[in-house]
């Protein structure tokens, strides 16, 4: 395949109201920085990566006192109501999208590792890849009002989706409009693929990429931002 022109995509206009941290969650500090910081940086150390185009909400003032803002590989626009519109934001930005790809990252998953993202790098499969872990957990399914089980769930075929997510630019972008415009429930980047009839790779990742959703999710982040230091 032809040399790629890589751009790296982070929303980050959400709020996390999950942490009940009184702020958004991607302004927390771990090991002295915050948890959009350690996103962020992992792409700034490699020349790979072109661009990084990170979404943020309208009323986000933080965003602008952090040490990276203002740097040259970095852009910085407006997101939308939802995730999947701070991404769309962001694919509008790439005013040439030929022979682009995006990698598509959560703000708050702050300890990945290079070496995932080379895996993602090496496909080839022109529908995208996503890094995912097979579900490994016994999975229940509940009643609809009710707390109580209904069955338990066939784990054999699950995966447990992870970021980056890795696509072409334009794609993504016409398979996004696409979903949204028809009122699908677009929760990442591979299910408006799919929504679209796409049939994205699943490659695989480590456990220790996680996305800090609750309190308890900090000190485990902390753990693996040392271990990855």
């Amino acid at each position: 395949m032809p040399s790629r022109k890589i751009i790296a995509i982070i929303p980050a206009a959400g709020v996390g109201s999950r942490m009940e941290a009184g702020k958004a969650k991607q302004y927390l500090l771990l090991e002295g920085k915050t948890i959009l910081q350690h996103s962020i940086e992992l792409f700034l150390q490699h020349n790979e990566i072109a661009r990084i185009i990170v979404a943020i909400s309208p009323e986000d003032e933080e965003a602008r006192q952090l040490p990276l803002y203002g740097h040259a590989k970095i852009q910085w626009v407006m997101g939308g109501k939802n995730r999947a519109d701070s991404v769309l934001n962001a694919l509008k930005a790439i005013e040439d999208t030929h022979n682009t790809w995006v990698l598509v990252h959560d703000a708050a998953r702050p300890c990945l590792r290079w070496q995932e993202v080379e895996k993602l790098l090496q496909v080839e499969n022109p529908q995208g890849a996503i890094l995912a872990i097979p579900v490994v957990d016994t999975l229940k399914k509940a009643f609809a009002q009710k707390n109580g089980i209904e069955k338990t769930v066939d784990r054999a075929q699950l995966w447990q989706a992870q970021t980056p997510q890795f696509f072409p630019a334009q794609a993504l972008r016409d398979n996004l409009q696409k979903a949204l415009k028809q009122g699908a429930d677009i929760t990442d980047e591979a299910s408006a693929m799919e929504f679209c009839q796409a049939t994205p790779e699943l490659v695989l990742g480590r456990k220790s990429n996680l996305k800090i959703t609750y309190p308890e999710d900090l000190a485990l982040a902390e753990f693996y931002l040392r271990e990855k230091i």
